[in-house]
């Protein structure tokens, strides 16, 4: 099966989620290693994307903070027009919001933020989405964010996962700068997440 069909089955379980409300995932907030990470971030007119964005509390941290170029897709069109109404002084302006698949995508971003992507993936795509991560970095681009350092008793989503693994998933073409468990996580989280940034060297 292909990267798209299988996202494309996905994209009506997340309209039933988002419906139904059925987010036990969902932190409310913005999450706590992402904020610390963005808060030293200088440059404000960087392009960045976040796959997968959820409920964009990530996004609404960044525009409040003055970022000027953020874009975000996410499979589920009830998440984004929800996403477009809530933020929509921002949309067209500093913010895309686009409906889609991620592995269709094309473009070119100094940095992709990931937070509870990953883990939302059929594993089965994971090769497929390190190679599409590094294909949306730009020279010098950066992956960062949170991958969960553990393993799930019921089937997923979410899909766990551990540091051994991740690092088999990226190329030679890029380098792993950190992957560490975060110091910072939410209670329910700590010592479960890993936080981590990925260069593309070119």
């Amino acid at each position: 099966m292909t990267s798209s069909s299988l996202t494309s089955l996905d994209a009506a379980f997340w309209d039933t989620n988002y419906q139904t409300q059925n987010t036990g995932w969902d932190l409310g907030v913005v999450s706590p290693p992402l904020s610390s990470y963005i808060d030293q971030l200088e440059d404000k007119s960087i392009s960045i994307l976040i796959p997968g964005c959820g409920n964009a509390y990530e996004v609404e941290y960044l525009l409040n903070a003055g970022f000027s170029n953020v874009t975000v897709i996410d499979i589920s069109s009830v998440l984004t027009e929800r996403l477009k109404e809530k933020l929509q002084p921002s949309v067209g302006k500093e913010l895309k919001v686009l409906t889609g698949d991620f592995f269709e995508h094309t473009g070119q971003y100094n940095l992709i933020i990931e937070q509870t992507f990953l883990c939302a993936l059929d594993p089965e795509l994971r090769i497929n989405y390190a190679k599409k991560m590094i294909a949306l970095l730009a020279p010098g681009g950066k992956l960062t964010g949170l991958l969960f350092n553990r393993t799930f008793e019921q089937p997923g989503p979410p899909f766990g996962g551990d540091k051994k693994e991740y690092e088999a998933l990226f190329s030679s073409n890029v380098r792993i700068k950190k992957m560490e468990t975060c110091y910072n996580s939410i209670k329910p989280r700590a010592g479960f997440e890993l936080f981590f940034q990925i260069i593309k060297d070119n």
